[in-house]
């Protein structure tokens, strides 16, 4: 075995622990997770939306649902090829919300000294996804309306109503940071409630 394909089996047997360390509720090895590979999540999301404003959020929401369908992981893949498609999944999601103008992740850009193409196998569904999914969103809906009043405000007005941080701020009446950092602590909480919540699906 060369040492390069070494060093990959040892990442991905690593990433096997720290996952199911954090299916265990471990939140240390939510931490190590998302320190490896947020910033290459977040250079993946760049390239499909050329917005660094959206990126930070997308990269955020990207690991909640991640985290959140852990369970549903399937082993025998890399972890990195499942958090990707994730990544990819929303993002997709997003654009499509926005109508943003943007390359396609699986068409060529008609040059071919600049094609840029992704090729991540999809192994995250089953056949019976689409139930599944709508089971999901269900208990997302209600991780949501748990909430306290300050939190499950400021995620409906960025995430439902797409309103920017400086748009929330000043509806509000709170500082930008004030706004954040009522972001952050929502996405904490709802991952909290998820992971147990999403862990029968």
């Amino acid at each position: 075995m060369t040492v390069a394909a070494k060093t990959t089996e040892e990442s991905k047997a690593e990433d096997l622990l720290k996952v199911n360390l954090a299916i265990k509720g471990n939140q240390d090895a939510y931490a190590w997770l998302m320190k490896k590979y947020r910033s290459s999540i977040q250079s993946l999301i760049f390239k499909m939306i050329y917005d660094k404003k959206e990126v930070e959020d997308l990269t955020q929401e990207a690991f909640i649902k991640a985290f959140a369908s852990l369970p549903t992981y399937n082993q025998q893949f890399a972890f990195s090829t499942w958090l990707f498609r994730i990544a990819i999944n929303n993002t997709i999601d997003y654009i499509r919300r926005k109508k943003l103008s943007t390359y396609s992740i699986d068409e060529k850009s008609g040059d071919s000294d600049s094609d840029v193409q992704f090729e991540i196998p999809d192994v995250s569904y089953k056949p019976d996804n689409e139930i599944i999914l709508e089971q999901r969103q269900k208990i997302i809906n209600e991780a949501i309306n748990s909430l306290p009043e300050k939190y499950r405000r400021v995620i409906e007005l960025r995430h439902t109503e797409e309103m920017s941080y400086e748009e929330i701020s000043e509806l509000m009446k709170l500082p930008l940071g004030t706004v954040k950092a009522h972001l952050f602590r929502a996405h904490e909480l709802l991952n909290k409630y998820l992971k147990d919540k999403l862990r029968m699906l």
